[in-house]
């Protein structure tokens, strides 16, 4: 048997790092208390979800490799990233909250004089080798180091590009703590990060960082980074509250029912952050449609109120849809029914409480047309597409720098 464990020991060494680290010994005894684990995993809100593309592999293979759908998974041109710098970050917002999406989940909330990075992922690829996975489709608007310090690091589950290591192994080398859902520090112990700045909760469960209360809410999702998908780490959306503004991150998540709950006990929110990309009808229970991301908004809302922010979109190419389509459907979605969207350059910070929001689809310019061109933007977004204009020249930032622009990857 001696000879069995060596050969798992090693095994396991060749693992790449970025595997991360099984749950063990206390948190895996929490992990079992847990009420929403059940028969050896986590379970979804609502009843299992599909993790895994349904119908034939051959079905999806004729949609992945579609000839004339998949050069529009990918920008034509070059990606417009604003050129944020620690300038931009200095002033404290006037309104008390501000908002950067810094591409695909990332984003740094500043909250009542509390700065949280949600989901900050910086590597070139959402993989755990160098070499192969998607690749960044526009790069980070600014280095990490040059974000500044930040009080709390927020994760919504393990998924490479929610959970970078890359990210992570810098950002051990600071002061910040991180709010993780339950069995997720497994892996951030193992990238060296130490167990006093860890925050590991269950869904319902809260913690407080300086005046903010961070509270883990439900999500419908799944977890996994090895070749053996434990189901032993939790997905989790988050609320964090400050003493004058509430902001909500809803992570990765199929729509349910549960964000009505969610906003009853912890909304209205100033800004909603919803994923609204990498969706398909091969998996509809673990990603939402720009559609589905509305209604989710307008569930923790009560209504059209508050900012919502798009988010997972952009930065990777992680599902069959076009590169625009969720930011077109969520401009469409919003205009629907009236709600405020924002929707800002990859690093272009604004303040959900100001008079207007970032609202030009910017990726427009940086896109092959769809057949029949594109939908004729409506009233309330020319004139956050005019107060733009008149702040800055065309083609420049804010604050006069032009924007970075790449090549698409």
């Amino acid at each position: 048997m001696s000879g069995f464990r060596s050969l798992s020991s090693g095994l396991r060494a060749l693992q790449p790092e970025a595997f991360g680290a099984d749950p063990r010994g206390e948190r895996l005894a929490r992990i079992r208390r847990s009420p929403h684990y059940k028969d050896g995993v986590f379970v979804n809100p609502g009843g299992p979800a599909r993790t895994r593309p349904s119908g034939s592999a051959l079905d999806f293979a004729k949609v992945f490799f579609d000839k004339e759908q998949r050069p529009r998974r990918s920008p034509a041109g070059t990606v417009p990233v604003h050129a944020t710098t620690l300038a931009d970050l200095a002033e404290p917002p006037a309104s008390g909250l501000r908002v950067t999406w810094m591409g695909h989940s990332s984003v740094l909330a500043e909250i009542d004089g509390q700065r949280v990075l949600f989901d900050p992922v910086w590597g070139e690829r959402c993989s755990p080798f160098p070499f192969a996975g998607p690749r960044r489709l526009h790069p980070a608007p600014l280095p990490l180091a040059a974000l500044g310090p930040v009080d709390v690091v927020v994760i919504s589950h393990d998924h490479y590009d929610h959970l970078d290591l890359p990210t992570i192994k810098a950002l051990a080398g600071t002061d910040t703590l991180f709010a993780v859902p339950l069995g997720v520090g497994a892996h951030l112990e193992h990238w060296g990060v130490s167990a006093d700045r860890l925050r590991e909760l269950d869904w319902h469960e809260e913690t407080k960082v300086g005046g903010l209360t961070l509270t883990a809410t439900p999500a419908r999702h799944f977890c996994g980074r090895g070749l053996r998908n434990t189901q032993h780490t939790l997905w989790a959306s988050w609320v964090v509250a400050g003493e004058e503004h509430r902001v909500f991150h809803s992570g990765d998540t199929g729509y349910f029912d549960g964000f009505r709950e969610i906003g009853a006990a912890h909304g209205p929110f100033d800004a909603t952050m919803i994923q609204i990309g990498a969706y398909s009808d091969f998996w509809p229970d673990i990603h939402m449609t720009p559609e589905e991301g509305m209604r989710a908004h307008l569930d923790l809302q009560g209504g059209p109120g508050g900012v919502m922010l798009p988010i997972h979109w952009a930065t990777f190419n992680l599902a069959t849809h076009a590169w625009t389509d969720p930011g077109e459907g969520t401009l469409a979605a919003g205009r629907a029914v009236g709600a405020r969207v924002a929707l800002p350059r990859p690093g272009e910070p604004f303040e959900p409480g100001g008079e207007t929001v970032p609202g030009e689809p910017w990726w427009r310019g940086a896109a092959r047309a769809p057949v029949g061109g594109w939908q004729p933007l409506d009233e309330t977004t020319v004139e956050a597409k005019a107060d733009t204009d008149s702040d800055e020249p065309k083609g420049a930032a804010e604050g006069g720098e032009a924007p970075e622009a790449v090549p698409a990857g």
